[in-house]
């Protein structure tokens, strides 16, 4: 299957300090790949510099075109939905208002997207007039997952989605995200904590250690190398 996201040689810095050291990276279009690491791999930024958030060097290609250069809002354009870690909602806003401002890049019809993404997420739903600062800590990861997807985004970029959430909460969103990506043919780049639940969901795995990919291959390999499992599975 052709790669939807390619990263080449890439490396991302802040300021003068080079963080990311010249990585290579793929994600098959409707395909699932996580990014595993201990803090300070280099995870986020890597997330950080495939959405133009931070400076890179090296080739970062989306569905054939160069991101490298791109602001952030143009590749959020091309398709590209990022939910950052802590979930980024308008806390102030309801969730009705949240989903609208996703809307703002969709390239078909909002209403449509709203009525799906209430499909997805029923309990937002039922909270549409309520603001997004009383939702629960669940909740607000369901409301920044579906407007992010309200742009019909071609991938789905998600920073540590089961941050503070109870594991049945986190259980119910990972099989939301995997049904939308069979429904929807969404792909999908993961950087999360639950390594177990990750591998088990993912078509490819790397694992990063200082800014450098040390490991990758398919996610059953990874979750079946006994060093894996003892340094990020616990067993």
């Amino acid at each position: 299957m052709a790669a939807i996201l390619e990263l080449r040689a890439v490396k991302a810095f802040y300021g003068q300090s080079e963080v990311l050291h010249g990585i290579d990276l793929a994600v098959e279009e409707g395909g699932m790949t996580v990014l595993l690491g201990a803090n300070g791999a280099g995870k986020t930024t890597t997330l950080r510099a495939i959405c133009g958030m931070v400076r890179s060097e090296g080739q970062i290609l989306f569905a054939g075109r160069r991101l490298e250069r791109c602001t952030t809002e143009q590749i959020a354009g091309f398709g590209v939905a990022h939910v950052p870690e802590g979930r980024g909602t308008f806390i102030g806003l309801t969730v009705e208002e949240n989903l609208r401002i996703g809307a703002y890049a969709a390239t078909g019809r909002p209403h449509d997207n709203m009525q799906l993404m209430y499909g997805y997420f029923p309990i937002l739903a039922q909270r549409r007039r309520q603001q997004a600062g009383a939702l629960s800590g669940g909740e607000q990861q369901m409301l920044a997952i579906a407007r992010a997807l309200m742009m019909s985004p071609r991938l789905l970029v998600l920073d540590e989605p089961s941050f503070g959430l109870a594991p049945r909460v986190v259980e119910a969103i990972f099989g939301i995200v995997e049904r939308i990506r069979r429904e929807q043919h969404v792909s999908v780049l993961l950087v999360e904590q639950n390594a177990s639940l990750a591998l088990a969901m993912a078509d490819r795995a790397y694992l990063l250690e200082t800014g450098y990919v040390v490991t990758s291959g398919s996610a059953k390999a990874l979750a079946d190398d006994p060093q894996i499992r003892r340094s990020y599975l616990g067993y």
